[in-house]
């Protein structure tokens, strides 16, 4: 059963845009890509045993980057975006 929740949640977003939700009560995720916003709210409210308010989620088209005059391209992946209830939080920055 708790396996399906980390298949969910693929991992946390750590970036500049992310830090500055967090102080709103955010969290910010990168989820599977066929993943609902009730699936994703009721593996952030197991794993973390927090309480969810909202979640708002997002298609990541992925970016044509070139490296060494070589073109690339990112992979497409699902964001979703958890505002926590208040008094709740999750820290990102340490394992799980």
């Amino acid at each position: 059963m708790n396996e399906r929740y980390y298949d969910i949640i693929v991992s946390p977003v750590i970036t500049e845009k992310a830090t500055m939700a967090s102080e709103a009560n955010q969290v910010i995720f990168k989820v599977a890509s066929n993943a609902t916003k009730p699936q994703v709210k009721e593996a952030v409210e197991k794993l973390f045993d927090v309480k969810v308010k909202a979640v708002n989620t997002l298609n990541r088209k992925g970016k044509t980057k070139r490296f060494r005059g070589i073109a690339g391209r990112q992979s497409d992946f699902k964001k979703a975006i958890v505002t926590l209830e208040e008094g709740h939080s999750i820290d990102v920055t340490t394992g799980l």
